[in-house]
């Protein structure tokens, strides 16, 4: 099943189950799809954004997530960084299981060995096989900096 599919049908489920938060946050993954959609055919792609684009897009929308909770836990409003977490947990729903930091660090490892890198103007070759292949499995910012401190 495609994330379009399971996320349609979580939207579903959710209203079945009258979670709120679930069918608010849903709904606005559905809506930044749709933004996505509209944002490439501008650019003159006639397809929809891929299974790569929509787990880059729920990353992100799970770093915003991450730092509007911050944001509010600083500001003493605890209410509303426990919404975000929620948020964030449904969000997570749809991403596929995350890699350990020993994955990502064997990982980078194997990708240096097989792109032949050898130094830190090699790290563009390396992260954009992550972001294509392993796009919604592991952090890129991480995976960015054990790259750097591997090729350094």
């Amino acid at each position: 099943m495609d994330k379009r599919t399971e996320i349609s049908s979580a939207l579903k489920e959710a209203m079945k189950s009258q979670d709120k938060i679930a069918v608010s946050t849903i709904r606005l993954i559905i809506a930044a799809l749709k933004d996505r959609d509209i944002a490439a055919r501008e650019h003159g792609s006639a397809d929809a954004v891929d299974e790569a684009g929509v787990l880059l897009m729920l990353q992100s929308m799970i770093k915003q997530r991450q730092e509007s909770s911050q944001t509010y836990s600083d500001a003493g409003r605890d209410d509303l960084a426990e919404r975000e977490e929620a948020e964030i947990d449904v969000i997570r729903s749809f991403m596929p299981k995350q890699m350990s930091e020993d994955e990502v660090r064997e990982l980078i490892d194997t990708l240096i060995a097989k792109l032949e890198a050898s130094s830190i103007k090699d790290m563009g070759k390396i992260m954009n096989v992550l972001k294509a292949e392993y796009a919604g499995q592991l952090d890129m910012g991480k995976a960015g900096g054990i790259a750097k401190e591997k090729l350094a």
